[in-house]
């Protein structure tokens, strides 16, 4: 997909904000547009207050000079602006491939609204085809894969548990320390159950299902960008 695309959509989502908002700012390669003309407004006078949903998000938003707080400092944000993975017809979504699903859950819910911005791909019938990370603790990793593995079946998941490594081989750790399973089930038929599902594991701590969270999306397709709402 054309990057500049996937910036058309970044500032059709720049276009509901509005000067004096608190805003969540996400991780991945299309909010990184939405970030950088964030960037470029607030140098020109524009006045916000962000939480970043990663550290990668927040060395971006410092190198802007975007002003950062945390939701200990402040308790609600106006407008939360992220990418997705998947994005099923209902704005259900798959988040996680960058390894920030819990802080983009936390700040999603803590936000008013949630605006998904992504390129066509991301477009499904029916969640699944992407992996779901999953967010695990450390301990007992074992034993809560085996836990993970039977909920994959009682799902009718058409692959396995795969743990999340780095290009170099070793694991992966999350912003909060943790480790990522990627489940691959193909097609995910009950999504609200799976979630209940999963959190039910001890060891999970989140996982990248984001259910009845997402209020609009900008979609950019070779036509443009299509608004999507729930």
């Amino acid at each position: 997909m054309n990057d500049a695309l996937k910036r058309q959509a970044a500032a059709m989502a720049l276009g509901d904000i509005r000067s004096g908002m608190r805003l969540g700012l996400g991780t991945g390669s299309t909010a990184r547009h939405f970030v950088d003309l964030l960037g470029e407004k607030v140098a020109a006078g524009f006045e916000c207050l962000c939480v970043p949903t990663s550290e990668v998000t927040a060395a971006q938003a410092r190198s802007l000079n975007i002003p950062l707080t945390d939701l200990d400092t402040i308790d609600r944000l106006d407008v939360t602006v992220d990418g997705a993975d998947e994005i099923d017809p209902g704005l259900n979504l798959i988040k996680g491939a960058g390894g920030a699903l819990l802080r983009e859950k936390i700040v999603a819910a803590a936000s008013d609204m949630m605006i998904v911005i992504a390129d066509a791909s991301k477009l499904v019938e029916t969640l699944g085809r992407f992996p779901l990370p999953i967010e695990v603790n450390r301990f007992a990793l074992g034993a809560t894969r085996r836990s993970l593995e039977t909920v994959l079946a009682q799902h009718g998941a058409e692959g396995g548990l795969r743990l999340r490594q780095t290009a170099g081989g070793e694991s992966f750790v999350t912003d909060g320390g943790h480790l990522i399973l990627d489940a691959f089930f193909g097609r995910i038929s009950q999504p609200e159950a799976l979630s209940r599902a999963l959190l039910d594991v001890p060891g999970v701590v989140q996982h990248g299902l984001f259910l009845n969270m997402c209020k609009k999306a900008y979609v950019a397709t070779a036509d443009g960008v299509r608004t999507i709402l729930k």
